[in-house]
């Protein structure tokens, strides 16, 4: 705007007109006839003129121009946008006076300088000469808006300072919480050194070390927890899982062609996201869905909810299955999207697990309710070369104290089934209905044959889905299926495998939970006289 507009609107009283056909006297009996009205920003009531306006609203409603003056240093132009904004917007007053004073009030923007009513009486008052009421006496408690009762000496808050101390007391609160939290953090840390210096010393073993396991694993707590569920809250990895049409159609077929067992159910969204496996139960007729997740994702999925008008029958819950009570204590069918990468990397069975022995009623459905673990071994020398042959010879110069690292690390990649070389080997069946967190403890034995004459370089890991339904629905993450987010999970051989069509591979596989880091595995393949132990973290 330029300047000319801006004194059209300006905070000062109309000058004085030249004319003087009007006496003063004549001029107050107008004004008397024909007065313009001064409308209140928050309520209905007008008043004859601006300082009874101004009057009521500090009185009536808190707020005080002075205050807020001071608060965000307002000259005659803020005030002038405040007022267009006040008109425009119609915020509530508590709103306004909410605004911290760190905060950019929302009337900063240039296009409130265009006035909602060019003959608007707060549009000439004199702002700018707008002084702050002076201070009460110093105490030690706030002066800022209380009244003393003169007959009984009791301090009366007024609503603003009212409300700015329950600002504080929240804060006060939040920094006790804190710090209660970091000192149990701590509490817990020395109890883990505690149990660790018990194994350097004693040498935990057998059932015990198993029931240490256990107990090392319940007490996982949220602060630990903080860095993998964040994993989940960025929308790419989101994309990444929407886009995986095996794995989203699947769960929406389980779902939705079996609308005849879904129909009428509460059913719980453990992990749930962006809410698309609670918008497919909805779909399939559920008359109540529990979406629960940790991570921040799950603001978005109140929106997507609300967007595809399905808030009325699904229910949001942000928080750690764990550590959360829900609105309802049974449910009849728990869904999860729950699988990690080799099937159980990430552990989040384990919160399948307690939300099954804690919410679903007896008879209830899991869905999936069945998950298989395989294995079976690839020809691919020209992957193990760039793996493992690279460190050989690196510019002239060996490097193959690293290739020991690189074997110790599984890839995580989309297998060519055409590198298949053997049949597939199951490892084991996890039922889901039944099994506990000691699964992600086995050791099984394997055989594999080959179905040609080749070097085997690699072991591939993979694992299938069942949803056992009326209609039943499952997926496999095998090499030589249609490739899901999760691949394949790769075991490098150190030094490659010569066989022959037809001869058998016998061989043994140790799944162990990372004591160190529960949520990774541990996993020891021996195959004939090679024994390799692998880290997926």
């Amino acid at each position: 705007m330029d300047g000319d507009k801006h004194s059209s609107i300006g905070c000062h009283v109309m000058e004085e007109d030249d004319d003087d056909d009007f006496g003063s006297d004549e001029w107050d009996e107008m004004e008397d006839e024909c007065p313009i009205m001064t409308d209140c920003f928050f309520c209905a009531k007008t008043f004859r003129n601006v300082e009874a306006a101004v009057s009521h609203c500090s009185k009536d409603h808190s707020f005080d121009l002075a205050k807020l003056k001071e608060k965000h240093n307002m000259d005659c132009y803020s005030f002038i946008k405040m007022v267009n904004y006040l008109r425009t917007v119609r915020p509530l007053c508590e709103q306004v006076l909410s605004l911290h004073i760190s905060e950019v009030p929302p009337w900063t923007d240039n296009k409130y300088l265009t006035p909602v009513n060019r003959e608007d009486p707060w549009l000439m008052f004199d702002f700018e000469d707008l002084e702050e009421a002076p201070a009460l006496p110093s105490t030690d408690i706030p002066t800022t808006g209380y009244h003393v009762n003169a007959e009984d000496g009791r301090v009366t808050l007024s609503e603003l300072h009212f409300a700015e101390l329950q600002r504080t007391i929240q804060t006060l609160n939040a920094q006790i919480k804190d710090k209660d939290e970091a000192i149990s953090q701590l509490m817990s840390e020395m109890q883990r050194m505690k149990v660790t210096l018990g194994e350097v010393v004693v040498g935990t073993t057998g059932a015990g070390g198993d029931n240490l396991l256990n107990q090392h694993v319940a007490d996982i707590r949220l602060e630990d927890d903080e860095e993998y569920f964040n994993t989940y809250a960025h929308f790419g990895i989101h994309h990444e899982m929407l886009s995986d049409t095996v794995r989203t159609e699947s769960y929406r077929d389980a779902l939705c062609r079996n609308s005849a067992t879904i129909a009428g159910k509460t059913v719980l969204d453990l992990g749930c996201g962006t809410g698309i496996l609670s918008m497919f139960a909805a779909q399939a007729g559920a008359s109540r869905v529990i979406a629960v997740d940790q991570s921040d994702i799950i603001y978005h999925a109140m929106d997507i909810v609300r967007e595809n008008g399905l808030n009325d029958r699904i229910m949001l819950v942000k928080g750690r299955i764990e550590d959360t009570e829900l609105p309802e204590a049974k449910v009849d069918v728990i869904v999860s999207e729950w699988m990690g990468y080799f099937l159980l990397f990430e552990a989040m069975l384990d919160s399948v697990i307690h939300a099954r022995d804690k919410h679903l009623r007896p008879g209830g459905l899991l869905l999936p309710n069945r998950c298989s673990m395989s294995l079976v071994a690839v020809a691919d020398p020209g992957k193990h070369a760039e793996m493992l042959g690279f460190w050989s010879n690196v510019y002239g110069f060996k490097m193959s104290s690293l290739r020991g690292d690189v074997v110790r690390e599984p890839r995580t990649c989309v297998v060519p089934p055409d590198s298949v070389a053997t049949t597939a080997a199951q490892l084991c069946v996890l039922d889901l209905l039944t099994v506990g967190p000691d699964c992600m403890d086995f050791s099984s034995d394997f055989t594999l044959v080959a179905s040609r004459e080749t070097q085997l370089t690699a072991l591939v890991g993979y694992f299938d889905v069942f949803f056992d339904l009326p209609n039943a629905i499952s997926f496999s993450t095998s090499p030589t299926s249609k490739p899901t987010h999760w691949k394949q999970t790769v075991f490098f051989i150190p030094e490659p495998i010569y066989v022959k069509q037809g001869e058998v591979i016998q061989g043994n596989l140790v799944c162990q939970r990372n004591r160190k880091e529960v949520r990774s595995l541990i996993v020891t393949i021996t195959l004939g006289s090679m024994k390799q132990r692998y880290l997926l973290s």
